[in-house]
């Protein structure tokens, strides 16, 4: 039979009963620690990271329910069952109290014992499950965004007026893995909406074919397969919330059309339908990629661009957020702590100046994983330069690389004077003359820059730059 993969300690003085149950519990259980010097059971509980404890509560000078109490009182939350050699129903309530799962009455019955055991390593199983359940539903459902760089605070300020009215379409731009769907929460739960659902659909995700069926649903028979009568789509699934449609760049021209009649009117067809269907749904829009220049290229419908482009807000990439770096991760080994049970407490200095100078091209997602992948394997208590060693140092520029793009005809950098020049100067004056080029046309100019037009927009925002006819000729 395979042994069960708890860890149990004993902490009885009687070295005879203390040996008898080990050898029992050991024929069961993969790792039992027995001690006869309660001081030291207490001091390695860190290294046998028990999830039961065998506590008597007479231990020669020391009494087993003060060491109950010290151990609550250190914070460890394994079921502890206690034994003794009198049955006082006094004694036993306070134990309870205390926190002890069980009580045993000396001489023992094994069997009985083996039961307690066993009942206590399943209920403690139990509440595990159930504190692990509703922390995965406290991150799912938290709203809480970290951070407190410009772009972020400019994004929440949008936030928090579109939550405001309850009605209004917003589109949320940014990279992958900046955070777009936890913005999109955060605008509902802190809307009117907030009691309804919140539903969200990846649009780049779902094969062409089945868009429909997922965004309006199917009536029976509408297509072969279809045997259900009705089949909710997503947009009814929302209904009387709020529904994030990400990734929506990657809409068919035919699921655009529809898109905006959804929009307009608030009302669709299931498909193989024959009846209206009335929503009362806000529509949040995301994307990593330039509207703009879909629109431009005849990829994205002008007039539902429009339509989705009522309230604006723009993530910046994590590269850009360096002074945010440190308490994401920080939030992260909290996470993760809590998940893998480790007692990870920070970084060393170089462990940080390494996180704070790496592109994160993966922006948020890719510091989590980082992290997530750092804490499970850590052994020690600080993270370290040697424990990212994974990580790529940021390289230097080259000749291929955004960062050497080439200058355009006429195009000049500020004169640098021997007390040098903020970096900020150079860049307004970079995008300046690069906007001067293209005659003002932010699309071209991004293109010319090799950067999104949301980055360009951002930069535009950042630096203080005022799109004039004086500025760009």
């Amino acid at each position: 039979m395979a042994l069960q993969k708890y860890s149990i300690v004993i902490i009885e003085d009687d070295p005879l009963v203390n040996a008898t149950v080990r050898d029992i519990l050991a024929s069961k259980y993969a790792r039992v620690h027995g001690y006869t010097d309660p001081v030291k059971g207490i001091d390695e509980l860190d290294s046998t990271q028990p999830d039961l404890i065998l506590l008597d509560i007479f231990l020669g000078h020391m009494n087993g329910l003060d060491i109950l109490e010290e151990i609550r009182a250190f914070g460890y939350t394994m079921p502890v069952v206690m034994m003794t050699a009198f049955s006082d129903i006094k004694m036993a309530v306070r134990a309870m109290k205390l926190g002890a799962e069980d009580f045993i009455v000396k001489p023992l019955d094994l069997e009985q014992l083996e039961i307690a055991v066993e009942k206590s390593l399943a209920n403690y199983d139990l509440r595990r499950q159930v504190n692990l359940l509703e922390e995965r539903l406290r991150r799912e459902e938290s709203t809480e965004i970290i951070g407190n760089s410009e772009g972020i605070r400019r994004a929440l300020q949008i936030g928090q007026i579109v939550a405001s009215a309850d009605d209004t379409t917003a589109l949320i731009l940014g990279e992958s893995g900046t955070g777009k769907e936890l913005i999109a929460k955060y605008i509902h739960q802190r809307s009117a909406r907030s009691k309804g659902p919140f539903i969200t659909i990846n649009c780049g995700a779902i094969p062409r074919e089945l868009a429909e069926n997922e965004l309006f649903g199917y009536e029976k028979g509408a297509f072969t397969g279809a045997t259900e009568k009705v089949k909710q789509g997503r947009f009814e699934q929302a209904n009387h919330g709020t529904i994030l449609l990400d990734e929506v760049g990657e809409l068919s021209p035919e699921m655009q059309v529809k898109l905006l009649r959804v929009l307009q009117e608030r009302t669709f067809y299931r498909l193989g339908g024959m009846k209206e269907v009335s929503v009362d749904v806000r529509v949040i829009a995301a994307t990593n990629r330039n509207l703009e220049q879909l629109v431009e290229e005849g990829k994205f419908r002008e007039d539902l661009y429009y339509r989705l482009n009522v309230a604006i807000m723009t993530l910046p990439p994590l590269r850009e957020r360096r002074d945010d770096i440190l308490e994401l991760a920080t939030s992260f080994v909290n996470e993760f702590n809590k998940k893998f049970g480790r007692k990870i407490t920070g970084f060393t200095p170089e462990a940080a100046d390494l996180m704070e100078s790496y592109q994160w091209r993966g922006n948020i997602r890719e510091l989590r994983n980082v992290i997530e992948r750092v804490v499970l394997l850590e052994t020690g208590t600080v993270i370290s330069k040697e424990s990212l060693n994974f990580l790529r140092p940021p390289s230097a520029p080259t000749a291929g690389s955004r960062a050497a793009m080439e200058l355009a005809p006429g195009q000049h950098f500020l004169q640098i004077s021997k007390e040098g020049a903020q970096m900020s100067d150079v860049l307004k004056d970079f995008i300046l003359q690069t906007l001067k080029i293209t005659g003002g046309n932010q699309i071209k100019a991004a293109k010319i820059l090799q950067i999104s037009r949301a980055k360009l927009r951002y930069r535009i925002e950042q630096l203080g730059i005022i799109i004039s006819q004086k500025s760009i000729t």
